[in-house]
């Protein structure tokens, strides 16, 4: 079942559009018995990368099909470049990560056969999905289950040389106010990561990918390498022959999802 929505953002500022799959109906099954029980199903939320939207994964991977495969649901909407970051200087303001926990899920989990609870939500993006995916998995590990970040990993932003730093980077520190700020903010995974794991916070179960031709692929083993000494229980694959690209991230999605033990079931006669 497909489902595209559009609604008015209180917290995005403007109409927006989602993309919702749910299982179909099993062809053997009487549809007012299958309608009537009220199912809560898994969800996984999914979040496109750079100048996409809410229609990248569906046209562009098999998700709808993995989900029919798994009797889950999957959540897509749209956030421009944002980052998955509130933008407050854009238009009336454009509050991607409020809207994401405080508008989308309560919505959803109110409007759809769709569970709340931390066992049944996972979350997974590529690129800036990916980036999006780790900072809300890390911000929030008490709402999700698994979080599965593809072509994107934690970055050592000290690094960083606060007088040659690239638009996107430069617009992030003019938001947090400052250089130091930034490096206090949700963005600085890489920090915020240690200090969970200090406090023996509960994280979700996480899986990170990379293709071994990504431009991000030296970042993704620095942070490997890292996350090893933090002693971080977490999946890390790589694969030669791919970059950044689809037809990675097709197949790493069904991958991540068996992962997770969302495994294919008995197959549904047509």
């Amino acid at each position: 079942m497909l489902i595209r929505m559009n609604y008015f953002s209180k917290l995005l500022g403007n109409n927006h559009e989602i993309v919702i799959l749910l299982p179909d109906c099993p062809f053997a099954q009487d549809p007012s018995e299958y309608y009537a029980k009220k199912e809560k199903y898994k969800v996984l939320w999914l979040l496109h990368g750079t100048f996409g939207d809410s229609s990248d994964w569906l046209r562009k991977s098999l998700i709808e099909l993995y989900a029919e495969e798994r009797n889950l649901a999957v959540v897509m909407p749209s956030a421009m470049n944002s980052n998955y970051e509130n933008c407050p200087e854009f238009g009336f303001g454009y509050r991607m990560r409020d809207y994401f926990f405080d508008e989308l899920m309560p919505m959803v989990y109110n409007r759809f056969p769709v569970s709340e609870k931390r066992e049944d939500n996972y979350i997974a993006g590529l690129s800036m999905g990916g980036r999006g995916t780790l900072k809300f998995a890390l911000g929030h590990p008490e709402r999700f289950a698994g979080a599965a970040v593809l072509s994107q990993c934690a970055h050592d932003l000290r690094k960083l040389d606060p007088d040659k730093l690239d638009p996107r980077t430069a617009n992030d520190v003019k938001r947090a106010g400052s250089f130091e700020a930034y490096l206090n903010s949700y963005e600085n995974t890489w920090d915020q990561l240690r200090t969970l794991l200090e406090e023996g916070t509960e994280l979700p179960d996480l899986y990170f990918a990379c293709g071994e031709d990504d431009g991000l692929y030296q970042d993704f083993i620095e942070f490997r390498d890292y996350a090893e000494t933090l002693g971080l229980k977490a999946k890390f694959v790589t694969e030669p022959g791919y970059a950044h690209e689809w037809r990675f991230w097709n197949g790493q999605i069904e991958k991540a999802l068996e992962h997770f033990g969302i495994v294919k079931q008995k197959a549904k006669p047509f």
